[in-house]
């Protein structure tokens, strides 16, 4: 963040990875919508980008190039972004995103220390996408299970920040690399929260259970769940697999939504209006001890 002046501060945030998804369309679709979402996390409005593309110097692979990009654009132009230059240089592995800029007023700003006892906790995509990720390059899922997780990953949370700002939210989070549990330890200790989280609640892709189960898990993954260990207190009823998914390391997830509890009727029904998900998974409550697990996860 940069404060301009009393009235405008920027956003800018960068972000870009080596292909999720086989079909490069898809793949550069869903790098646009993962690198727009700290900004719309953070209460703000996307306004330009600059393209980031790394990429094998032989003329067979520009073919798939060019979808990547053109993927890339379609999902800008959607989400009303303008490219406005980029870099490239040459390398063995394809790996593509985008640098954004985003606009908000400082004082409206969605940041970690903001969450508050009392706030609901509310989720607006599925988690497992890391796991099946996993299971799609083992050759283990459908094309139905692909087809629901690259429009997942792809899906804008444009809409559902806007939607949080009318009803008027404590903070917000979007949920990537550092799995569920990982974002939202990130926010309650900025914010001196405790969070009680029900995975009874968590919306799972049913094909991340199963992979989950034949233990088909990325490294990411099982590396939040070690590094993240020290702040969360498990239920006995909550399972290993549950662990798994609420720690896997998500591609282009949703938002990660603190609400006041007066509130969170209002925010449910706008997004489930526009049909998006809204999976109220557990609350907050007063900050933790020192040395004490900040989340309770029960069943």
């Amino acid at each position: 963040m940069y404060r301009i002046n009393d009235e405008i501060a920027v956003v800018l945030t960068t972000d870009f990875f080596t292909p999720i998804v086989d079909d490069p369309y898809w793949f550069g679709a869903i790098s646009a919508a993962n690198s727009l979402s700290d900004v719309w996390a953070m209460g703000g409005r996307a306004v330009v980008s600059l393209n980031l593309a790394m990429f094998p110097n032989q003329s067979e692979f520009f073919p798939a190039l060019h979808k990547v990009m053109q993927g890339g654009s379609d999902k800008m132009t959607e989400a009303g972004v303008s490219i406005i230059g980029g870099h490239t240089i040459r390398d063995k592995e394809p790996k593509f995103g985008y640098t954004v800029m985003g606009l908000v007023h400082p004082d409206k700003i969605l940041d970690n220390t903001k969450a508050r006892p009392g706030d609901a906790m509310i989720l607006t995509k599925k988690i497992g996408t890391g796991v099946i990720s996993t299971g799609v390059k083992a050759g283990l899922c459908s094309n139905a299970v692909i087809e629901e997780f690259t429009r997942s990953m792809a899906a804008l949370n444009k809409r559902a920040s806007e939607i949080m700002i009318e009803v008027g939210v404590s903070t917000a989070t979007d949920i990537t690399g550092f799995g569920l549990i990982g974002h939202l330890n990130e926010v309650l200790s900025a914010s001196r929260c405790r969070a009680t989280l029900k995975t009874g609640n968590v919306p799972f892709f049913e094909d991340a259970v199963r992979l989950a189960g034949i233990n088909k898990v990325p490294g990411g993954t099982m590396a939040n769940v070690k590094n993240y260990s020290q702040h969360v207190m498990y239920h006995e009823s909550v399972s290993e697999i549950e662990k798994i998914l609420i720690n896997d390391a998500q591609t282009s997830g949703g938002l990660l939504i603190f609400v006041p509890a007066d509130k969170k009727t209002a925010l449910i029904s706008a997004l489930e209006r526009e049909n998006i998900l809204a999976a109220h998974i557990g609350d907050l409550s007063e900050g933790n001890v020192a040395g004490a697990a900040r989340i309770f996860v029960e069943r």
